[in-house]
């Protein structure tokens, strides 16, 4: 057995330092999650509040991407790593002493700018940060560290409110804790980025989709478009319909459900490596079809296990067309434009995130929880079968 240098463990430890900064800060934009209900208690407001608070997240990622998605390139990868770092701590602290919705608005917004700098910035450090012969499991990590550190918050959250003391404190104090943590990790972490002299300008990328990539692109954004409907819909509303539809009360249990859902993405993502992008966008775009059928099913019959058995399905097939579009847009965009079409990419998946949830709330206020969670359903349903159908018949052709 050969013993590697100390250089060469400190290079090979590095991208999995990288990936735990990326959980950490990701972890902080579901960490509210399971609070919904407790700051509908403690400040009264509505569903469609909720919704709206929830939305407030997306529409910072959306302009974090526009404005910022390739400032790390420019900048480097470690300030663009602290900058969204510095966010999700000012995040915190707004939830932390916040006392009525002006505090949870501005928490959730922080939260979004902090996503949609961590998204391109933390995913290229890892990758960079990874030894040549490592990049595809560096490349595993990065998912991993995203929709697991997605899936952390949710689950952190609802065991301290529920089994410690000060629920709507302590899950933040514990998040500061981790991101300062995170702080030192990232300074210590070697700068991948060659930065040119003089620096170039920074300015607004916006979103670019060149006419070469819209045959694939179409399909690929509807998929993720739907899936993460899927996503917004576990992040936001899932818990009042664990708590008022299923009368699921415990926080903990809340926290689980959602935290499986990013667990099943996390492993469609690694199965579509396997199957390749062909078979695995319109194989998981009929997955999320066949989970989100269970999932309006267990909301007729009232059943919290069948619930859990369409979030696990729902987020199997999301992670597997989630991968195979971002894979297959990126085969297919030109070097020049690349980065922006990838950012366009995120700017539909997130879209997808707010809008549709925002419905649901609406829809709450006319139909009632249970039914406008079917009514939801059904939308995703209609969405994702139909892409999947549509790719069935017509292969993407980027492998």
């Amino acid at each position: 057995m050969i013993e590697q240098a100390p250089g060469e463990r400190r290079a090979r430890s590095a991208y999995v330092a990288a990936a735990g900064v990326f959980a950490v800060g990701m972890a902080g934009t579901t960490l509210p999650t399971p609070l919904y209900g407790l700051y509908r208690e403690e400040i009264g407001f509505s569903e469609l509040v909720v919704t709206v608070v929830f939305a407030v997240y997306a529409i910072g990622v959306i302009a974090a991407l526009l404005v910022a998605g390739d400032f790390s390139d420019v900048l480097g990868r470690r300030p663009v790593l602290l900058a969204a770092l510095g966010l999700s701590l000012l995040s915190a602290v707004c939830f932390l002493f916040q006392n009525g919705l002006p505090l949870l608005f501005a928490g959730r917004l922080l939260s979004g700018f902090s996503a949609g700098l961590l998204s391109g910035a933390a995913t290229a450090a890892v990758l960079e940060l990874a030894p040549s012969d490592l990049r595809a499991r560096a490349g595993l990590a990065a998912t991993a560290a995203n929709m697991g550190g997605l899936g952390c918050g949710p689950l952190l959250s609802g065991v301290l409110a529920q089994y410690a003391p000060w629920p709507l404190r302590l899950p933040f104090v514990a998040h500061i804790a981790l991101l300062l943590a995170a702080f030192a990790v990232t300074r210590a972490l070697a700068e991948t980025v060659a930065l040119r002299s003089p620096r170039p300008p920074l300015r607004p990328q916006g979103m670019v989709v060149p006419p070469q990539t819209r045959a694939a692109f179409v399909p690929a954004g509807l998929a993720a478009f739907a899936g993460f409907s899927m996503l917004g819909l576990f992040t936001a509303v899932a818990p009042s319909f664990l708590a008022l539809t299923l009368g699921e009360q415990n926080l903990a249990v809340t926290g689980l459900v959602v935290f499986s859902v990013f667990c099943a993405s996390t492993a469609g993502q690694m199965l579509m490596g396997r199957l390749g992008v062909r078979r695995a966008l319109p194989a998981g775009c009929l997955v999320l079809t066949a989970g989100m059928a269970v999932v309006a099913a267990s909301l007729v019959v009232e059943s919290l296990p069948v619930l859990v058995v369409g979030a696990l399905a729902g987020g199997l097939g999301q992670g597997m067309s989630f991968r195979a579009g971002l894979t297959g847009v990126s085969a297919v965009a030109p070097a020049e434009h690349r980065g922006a079409t990838i950012s366009a990419f995120f700017v539909v998946a997130y879209v997808g995130i707010s809008v549709p949830v925002v419905g649901v709330g609406a829809l709450t206020l006319a139909l009632g929880l249970r039914d406008a969670g079917v009514a939801f359903a059904m939308y995703v349903i209609l969405v994702s079968a139909a892409v999947g159908v549509f790719l069935l018949l017509r292969p993407p052709r980027s492998e």
